[in-house]
């Protein structure tokens, strides 16, 4: 079976191509002792599966999860390698392009962004790049898919060809040579076929890669492989090379990459400013750079609550209230359904579930946005602005990127902090990602920012999320002071040029974060749901006839008190607290369920007269903050390996949304700032 294997630098288009290959494709769990997840999909000619692998620079990982491609390249055996490569940056991506050829199966090279190259004056002879590499070539621009059909047609073919693969080599001189027969020859009794080419693996025990090295069969004697490499940087010395046998190997491939370029590519024509440099200019300015991206946030909430994603909502709320909660009673009306199922349906799914899916406008929309800042190559910009900032507080610029991914869901965000290589730094980012405001927040903002700031809704949240930002600073400084003391950081990261991301893509990239949301409404909220109005229907004595007589006041009342320096000392918000500790969307379930509102106008009004501004707003800072929810909870106990941090993490969100919300109340009241 066809079994190719897609992989490229960071930032090549890798993702767009791969989504053009294949027809569908799945999350197979993750790669094994890493967080990554393994991404497989069917070729669209269905002779075969492509597997995606995570992008890299060279094999020589700097982070435990980078060395996953070096890992399976070492442990499995792939019939093709499909080498994605950024035609107006060849330079720097051929260096993993020769370390892929000498893997010793056959070779597939993507050079995707032409239209960039040509753009920047470069032109490259996909020809001559060919001959000198001995494998194929293709032109592609991944964006639009223009090439994706012949690299599907290649694939197909270079399996057909695997065994007449031939073997690409690089003279590294004669210490060098010598150190990759001795090592060849120690490794080759029980050698598998089908495993890489021997000449690959031993240039990896010669530069010290623990991916590969950790991949050797057990047999393998580690002392005398690592003996043969402290021989060859013996004999490099006394040749008068003062380098390491890592380094050497690097300096021939860099001047093999170089000779390579010089015939390949014309660069006379190169122009001196890009239309990338020409932006950044601009918005990565020293001066203009942080305000501009403050000002596309506000935007961007302004647009999520205000212009498009409020009337969607009320379109959708109109649906819900209407024709669907009509048409069920009418049908259940006609089915003789008994009260209790009446009830049931009505109140508690529809009621419960309803009252959050109306959210989902806003939810897509902030979606949207993001996947579009991450694809148009505005993100890396970002990291690199406020990395000063960053350092500041013990981080740096890299964790910038899982907070702004904490918008959407803080689960995967929390996962996205592996890119981090400091493991102090992925520690500190990974127990701050919950104070990112995450999607399933905005049911809970959008409904009090409503009732309470209609004309300021934007503004309103936009400081909601700016709260959790500045907090997660301060506590980061604080953190890095006292827990995570003397430990040494670096920041590394690569500035795409600027693209227009691929419709196809970007809807894609959405949906697939936004179905998550989906799923919580099929599975949580409507368990959470259905289990909210069981304790609203039931009490001590049997069938409450009084809300107030249930199972869910006696327990939201257990903490009504603790709440009252708060502002919301009522046994519905204790109540709806205690259960948005499942997932944060239901708190607005749980309200809906409580207040029994027919609609959201409904609910809005029980709201109104419960609730003041200032009220509102300290229990919209106390959801901001307060405990994780389940799932996060969860991720934080997988990608941390310690029940320590996760309860640790719990416990301090918890004192801080406490802490925040008395302020916000207390000083309030004492300004005069009541909101009535």
């Amino acid at each position: 079976m066809n079994n190719a294997a897609l992989i490229g630098n960071p930032n090549t288009g890798k993702t767009s191509l791969f989504n053009t290959l294949t027809s569908s494709y799945e999350y197979v769990g993750n790669w094994a002792g890493v967080t990554v997840e393994k991404k497989v999909g069917q070729l669209r000619s269905k002779s075969g599966q492509l597997t995606d692998l995570p992008g890299i620079y060279t094999l020589r990982p700097l982070s435990r999860d980078e060395g996953v491609a070096a890992e399976y390249l070492a442990a499995e055996s792939p019939s093709v390698l499909v080498n994605i490569v950024d035609a107006s940056n060849l330079e720097r991506n051929l260096y993993l392009t020769l370390q892929l050829l000498e893997y010793g199966k056959p070779v597939i090279i993507g050079l995707n962004m032409i239209d960039v190259a040509k753009a920047n004056g470069l032109q490259i002879d996909p020809v001559k790049l060919a001959a000198r590499l001995t494998t194929p070539v293709l032109p592609l621009i991944a964006r639009t898919g223009k090439g994706s059909k012949e690299l599907l047609r290649a694939i197909e073919q270079r399996h057909l060809e695997a065994a007449d693969a031939p073997q690409y080599a690089i003279h590294y001189g004669e210490a060098i040579e010598r150190a990759i027969r001795d090592i060849s020859r120690e490794l080759t009794a029980g050698w598998e076929e089908g495993r890489p080419a021997l000449r690959w693996i031993a240039l990896q025990v010669l530069e010290d890669n623990p991916a590969v090295i950790a991949a050797l069969p057990p047999q393998s004697d580690l002392n005398k492989l690592q003996a043969i490499r402290a021989e060859a940087e013996k004999q490099l010395a006394a040749a008068g090379f003062d380098t390491s046998a890592e380094e050497h190997i690097r300096n021939v491939r860099t001047k093999h990459i170089r000779d390579i370029c010089s015939e390949a590519v014309d660069a006379s024509q190169k122009k001196p400013h890009t239309m990338t440099e020409r932006i950044d200019r601009i918005v990565t300015h020293p001066i203009l750079g942080i305000p501009l991206f403050m000002a596309f946030m506000f935007l961007t909430f302004q647009l999520t609550f205000d212009w498009l994603g409020n009337p969607l909502s009320d379109l959708l709320d109109g649906f819900i209230t209407g024709p669907l909660t009509g048409g069920t009673e009418s049908l259940l009306t006609n089915v003789e359904a008994s009260s209790f199922t009446h009830a049931l349906i009505v109140d508690g799914i529809i009621g419960g579930v309803g009252g959050v899916l109306v959210f989902i406008p806003q939810i897509f929309i902030m979606f949207l946005i993001i996947s579009f800042i991450e694809d148009s190559g505005y993100m890396a910009r970002i990291t690199v602005m406020m990395d000063k900032l960053m350092e500041i507080v013990g981080l740096n610029g890299k964790a910038l990127i899982p907070f702004i991914l904490g918008f959407g869901c803080n689960v995967p965000a929390v996962m996205a902090s592996r890119s981090i290589e400091q493991p102090k730094e992925r520690m500190l980012t990974m127990l701050l990602i919950p104070l990112m405001s995450c999607s399933a927040r905005l049911p809970v903002y959008a409904l009090f920012a409503g009732i309470f700031f209609a004309e300021s809704q934007g503004l309103i949240v936009f400081s909601l999320y700016m709260l959790g930002i500045v907090l997660a600073l301060v506590l980061a400084k604080v953190f890095s002071m006292f827990l995570f003391k003397n430990e040494r950081s670096f920041f590394m990261v690569e500035l795409p040029p600027y693209r227009m991301p691929q419709s196809v893509t970007l809807f894609r990239s959405t949906w697939e974060k936004g179905k998550g949301f989906l799923r919580k409404a099929g599975t949580f909220i409507l368990g959470g749901s259905v289990l909210i109005w069981l304790l609203t229907y039931l009490g001590p004595g049997g069938v409450a006839e009084n809300m107030d007589d249930s199972f869910l006041a006696a327990i939201g009342g257990l903490f009504s008190s603790v709440l009252q320096p708060l502002g919301f000392g009522t046994w519905q918000s204790g109540a709806a607290l205690i259960t948005g500790f499942m997932a944060k969307e239901v708190v607005v379930s749980t309200m809906n369920i409580i207040y029994h509102a027919p609609d959201m106008a409904g609910l809005q009004g029980q709201i109104n007269a419960s609730f003041t501004g200032l009220q509102a707003y300290s229990f919209m800072a106390f959801v901001l903050l307060y405990t994780p929810c389940l799932a996060t909870v969860g991720v934080l106990r997988k990608e941390t390996a310690s029940w320590k941090w996760t309860f640790f993490s719990i416990a301090y969100s918890l004192t801080l949304a406490y802490l925040v919300s008395f302020l916000i109340y207390q000083v309030g009241l004492r300004l005069g700032l009541g909101l009535a």
